[in-house]
């Protein structure tokens, strides 16, 4: 058979808070049920989720989680900060919900990813189809870049912050002449995000004050261009 299609049921405290988080991404409401238990259907084109309410249910503690194919990692990104700045007056980079930014997954053959965490505490994985993008060369990557690419694997795919700080942390202290500025940025960027995840806005502030200080070519700003984009709106949520 086919044309079967597969729809997450992910639990939440609220299904009001999830109906108004979710309409900020541009999700409208197809089904909406009280009694005998609180529930919601919500759909942005083709992408449907749907949301049960339990009573007493604590987003901290949620397991709910699902994948979401696309071919447009960056648009549909593009498409839920704008309206996180309709909505917020900037993108939600801390507490929940909160979202991340694209970047290549180490533990997704190095295609891009990011993460929508909601106000159930359900992880949303965004992630390149695989069907619809090719293959990237494997080349062996730096210390510093090897270093962003193992804090990505613990932060955003598994969640463990604080790893993931002690990763970047470590590979700051050891920067070399030779790094790559790019990379170097959006390490400091990252520190920066997951310092406003943990609640650090001083650690963030300073992360941000050091990209300032790195020395780019002309070149090499428009490669960086996305992640001073990133930096922004971090340093927007900041103020």
């Amino acid at each position: 058979m086919t044309n079967e299609v597969t729809v997450p049921l992910l639990p939440c405290a609220s299904v009001d808070d999830i109906v108004a988080f979710y309409a900020v991404l541009g999700f409208r409401t197809t089904y909406e049920q009280r009694k005998p238990n609180p529930y919601v259907a919500l759909q942005r084109e083709d992408l449907h989720l749907h949301f049960f309410e339990i009573a007493g249910f604590s987003p901290d503690q949620s397991y709910g989680s699902c994948l979401v194919l696309t071919s447009d990692i960056d648009g549909l990104h593009r498409a839920f900060a704008a309206g996180m700045r309709a909505a917020y007056g900037k993108v939600l980079v801390s507490g929940t919900p909160r979202m991340t930014r694209p970047r290549a997954r180490k533990n997704y053959d190095g295609l891009g990813g990011f993460s929508v965490i909601d106000p159930g505490g359900n992880w949303i994985r965004v992630v390149q189809n695989t069907t619809a993008a090719p293959q990237p060369a494997a080349t062996p990557p730096k210390p510093l870049a090897k270093a962003l690419a193992n804090a990505v694997v613990q932060a955003d795919s598994r969640g463990d912050i604080p790893q993931a700080v002690r990763i970047l942390d470590s590979a700051l202290a050891r920067l070399q002449a030779d790094d790559d500025p790019v990379t170097q940025v959006e390490v400091l960027v990252y520190r920066a995000e997951l310092a406003m995840v943990l609640h650090d806005s001083e650690t963030a502030a300073i992360m941000l004050d050091r990209v300032t200080h790195v020395v780019l070519s002309e070149d090499e700003t428009e490669r960086a261009m996305s992640t001073f984009e990133a930096a922004a709106d971090l340093a927007a949520a900041l103020r």
